[in-house]
């Protein structure tokens, strides 16, 4: 008896795992890669912005307010970041949304209509989002893409 519970033992331990998926994940470099190219983004054009940058189940990474900007970037900054890994979108294609008409859009879990997120993909998945509020909408947007285009480089 012994020797079939060792036998069947050493064959299960031997037998592969279940196929399971792989998937990427967000590590505390990959996030530091990402906050400062888009904090030199932001001194390079002369503004201060929040930065938020969230993984793919919208769990809160980073979060930066920058000196001098507004109490509610803290907020806007993270639900675009949050928008943006939950949709695998840019939050701008939520003001797309609603300027075409789609307020239902509104009601949607996790929608926020205002461009300056972005989703953090790499090899096809979505793996969180990040975002930056506090500039104009499209250079929030260009602040976030440098930290992503950062995280990409390597």
């Amino acid at each position: 008896m012994i020797r079939l519970i060792a036998g069947l033992l050493v064959i299960a331990a031997l037998s592969p795992a279940a196929d399971l998926p792989t998937r990427r994940v967000l590590n505390a470099a990959a996030v530091r890669t990402m906050v400062s190219a888009a904090e030199e983004e932001a001194q390079k054009r002369n503004v201060h912005v929040t930065i938020c940058v969230v993984d793919d189940s919208l769990n809160l990474l980073f979060l930066q307010k920058g000196d001098g900007t507004s109490f509610n970037t803290i907020q806007f900054c993270q639900k675009k970041a949050r928008h943006s890994a939950y949709y695998g979108s840019p939050s701008k294609a939520g003001q797309d949304e609603v300027a075409k008409g789609n307020v239902a859009a509104m009601a949607y879990p996790e929608f926020f209509p205002n461009q300056g997120g972005l989703p953090i993909i790499v090899d096809g998945q979505t793996v969180g989002g990040i975002a930056a509020s506090g500039a104009r909408s499209e250079i929030d947007e260009a602040i976030a893409q440098a930290g992503l285009n950062a995280l990409l480089k390597h």
